[in-house]
């Protein structure tokens, strides 16, 4: 090992909840030289120090590495966006995840691999492209049966569909179309069922599993975003778009785009910035009232008055108290909600007929259409590298994790952490408050109102429970000096004769005349003036002012703190 890194070892901390489980933690399993290669020449290991020695040529992850999942390292109480402890205090406390991507050991031996992939749930855009970067590492390792089950994971135990074989030739343009190659289907058959199926006790099986978060809504804690969202914002974006255009063709005209977001409501607040056409957006975490003074009929019915027109978009989950429908979970667990769009343009259609204003109101749900559409070049890329990291995890012998992208960095992560809990907007989070600053929107609650309730709608008050944000604090002391530029312009020649010092002046307030040229750079510290001192000047200062007065002979001296000495 290199001397810059031969005592280097990373120091277990004790109920790390981030720590991922290994096979090799519940069956004696020796580790093996990988089998991965690239194209970088990394040559096959002969023995433990040599390994060490040469790191495998360093394409490989050593298993110490971690990554920092919290980097702000202090903040205010009075800060937007900083999660605070329950005593209101702030206290950093780092906290690790380990560093995805491929080990210089594995702990299978890929001839004899079985490998399966499974695609479950509704759509996503990258679906595809998942599973064909899994085929091609797995590959690469050198495995030769790779299994695809179809229609998630009734697969596994419903004889109808039985597994296709994978290879690069049948994966190879998958990438190029939207869907499931696979096919996908919502809810699971009992485990049970499927480990009997898979004879995973019988066979004394050695299994991992490895997940690949799938969420096109972008509500995984921990994790910097999902794939598949971006192309989704961006196909919602054109949504948006084309509801402003129909909108703004209109007299009165009100465009009302629909958006996905059950629980979180990340893709209409990207969206929203994105298009930068929107006057109102509405999402589940933020509370809102549509009659009323406050309200966002109300408020639309004002940018009618003054634009003509008005872009409204809601998240899916938005509102649901408002209305009778929905209830209850469907095959995977997600509530069934009511239709909120629909909803909505109802109101906004009675709500101006009662006024008598007329409006011509245009609905778009593009939610189908997002789902559907193969995945742009940033999701692409994306997606192929969470499928190799995906394979290489499964190789190093860990289970139960999940692979996603902390704080830029590519991470392995214990499925339970990661879906402990959906991750929301936070009204007080920096980018919603960037959004609605975009849409110049209100709060569409009551001020200060007692209702108790999250988010910026929901009548704040400063101060008012844990992470909503202390007093303003005062400013801080600043202490400025600036660099003022002295010129001394010998008049009256050809060929001016200029000397040039600097010197720093302090802004504390200054006692000269009131014409003195230092007097105004103290007063605007932050202008780089230029001070020309030319003979004859009748203007006299104080006796420690660095200009001595302009009536001075030639052969006079300056005073000692002068910056402008004699020529």
């Amino acid at each position: 090992m290199s001397g810059r890194a031969r005592n280097f070892q990373f120091k277990e901390e004790e109920n790390d909840i981030f720590a991922l489980p290994h096979l090799g933690d519940l069956i004696n399993l020796p580790p093996m030289e990988t089998t991965y290669r690239t194209m970088s020449g990394a040559e096959a290991v002969c023995d433990t120090s040599s390994a060490d020695q040469d790191d495998m040529k360093q394409i490989y992850i050593h298993d110490d590495d971690r990554v920092l999942i919290k980097v702000v390292h202090f903040g205010h109480p009075s800060s937007v966006g900083i999660e605070l402890e329950d005593d209101g205090e702030w206290q950093f406390k780092p906290t690790w995840v380990r560093r995805a991507g491929p080990r210089a050991w594995i702990y299978f031996e890929p001839p004899s691999v079985r490998a399966a992939i499974v695609t479950c749930g509704g759509l996503c855009p990258g679906l595809n492209d998942v599973v064909r970067q899994i085929v091609l590492t797995l590959e690469v390792y050198g495995v030769k049966e790779i299994l695809g089950i179809q229609y998630g994971f009734k697969g596994f135990v419903d004889k109808r569909y039985p597994p296709i074989m994978l290879t690069r030739k049948t994966v190879q343009r998958i990438n190029m179309v939207g869907g499931s190659f696979l096919g996908v289907s919502r809810g699971c058959p009992p485990v049970e069922d499927i480990v009997s199926k898979l004879e995973v006790e019988k066979r004394k099986m050695k299994l991992v599993v490895v997940g690949i978060p799938k969420t096109i809504d972008n509500d995984i804690q921990i994790l910097d975003k999902t794939f598949g969202f971006d192309t989704a914002v961006e196909e919602a974006q054109r949504a948006i778009n084309a509801a402003y255009v129909e909108a703004s063709s209109a007299f009165n005209g009100v465009g009302i785009v629909k958006l996905m977001g059950r629980q979180s409501g990340y893709i209409s607040m990207y969206a929203t910035i994105a298009s930068g056409q929107v006057d109102a957006v509405l999402i589940p975490e933020v509370p809102f009232q549509l009659e009323g003074e406050y309200g966002v009929l109300e408020f639309m019915h004002k940018r009618l008055k003054k634009n003509g027109i008005a872009v409204v978009v809601i998240a899916e989950g938005a509102g649901q108290d408002m209305m009778g429908g929905g209830g209850g979970t469907d095959a995977s667990g997600n509530p069934i909600l009511g239709d909120i769009g629909k909803f909505f343009y109802d109101k906004v259609k009675s709500h101006f007929g009662a006024k008598k204003f007329p409006v011509d109101v245009k609905y778009i749900d593009p939610t189908y259409m997002i789902r559907a559409r193969a995945c742009n070049s940033s999701d692409h890329i994306f997606c192929s590298i969470l499928g190799q990291n995906a394979v290489h995890g499964a190789f190093a012998g860990y289970t139960n994790i999940t692979v996603g992208v902390v704080n830029t960095h590519y991470c392995f992560l214990p499925i339970p952490e990661v879906i402990k809990k959906p991750r929301v907007v936070d009204p007080r989070s920096n980018m919603y408050q960037r959004c609605v600053t975009s849409t110049g929107q209100p709060e569409f609650q009551e001020r200060n109102c007692d209702k108790k309730c999250s988010g910026v709608g929901a009548g704040w008050k400063a101060g008012g429970g844990k992470g909503s944000g202390a007093a303003p604090h005062p400013p801080p002391e600043r202490k400025k000096s600036l660099t003022l530029r002295l010129e001394r312009v010998v008049v009256g020649s050809d060929t001016p004769l200029t000397t040039v010092s600097e010197t720093r002046i302090s802004s504390e307030p200054q006692v000269h005349d009131p014409t003195c040229i230092l007097y105004a750079a103290a007063s605007n510290p932050s202008r780089n003036i230029s001070v020309p001192l030319l003979r004859g000047s009748s203007t006299s200062h104080e006796a420690g002012c660095p200009i001595n007065e302009a009536r001075i002979a030639p052969s006079r001296s300056h005073d000692p703190n002068c910056p402008i000495q004699r020529p």
